[in-house]
């Protein structure tokens, strides 16, 4: 029965192959693998994720100034105040709708959406 060799690498080694990552001297993870002889398919990938910089473990870096930032919460109260006015213009709507209803009704007039057609209709000619 064979027995597979465990290679362990040193600190030092691990680093050193990511900052060649870093540097440019290997296209990817995989190209420094083979250059090396590294076997194991993930072993460089978590050597960058471990040691590397944010860049090689994929993670978003956002750099703000603070005029940026005030500018972002300035235009998130503007949105929160429009879904304020716009939530306050739909329930204004609906109940006016509900009204013209009620007093549909109560003048006797069955066809609502007749009405207001007939309504808006000399209002228009009106104007």
């Amino acid at each position: 029965m064979e027995r597979k060799s465990v290679m362990r690498y040193s600190e030092s080694f691990k680093l050193q192959v990511v900052r060649e990552l870093e540097e440019g001297r290997h296209e990817n993870c995989s190209a420094a693998m083979e250059a090396y002889g590294i076997r194991g398919s993930e072993t460089v990938y978590r050597w960058a994720r471990q040691y590397g910089r944010e860049h090689l473990t994929r993670r978003l870096i956002r750099v703000e100034t603070p005029k940026e930032r005030d500018e972002l919460r300035r235009m998130k109260e503007r949105v929160r105040d429009l879904e304020r006015a716009l939530g306050d213009a739909t329930l204004d709507l609906r109940l006016e709708r509900e009204y013209l209803k009620i007093a549909c009704r109560q003048a006797g007039i069955e066809d609502v959406e007749v009405f207001k057609k007939k309504v808006h209709g000399k209002l228009s000619t009106t104007r």
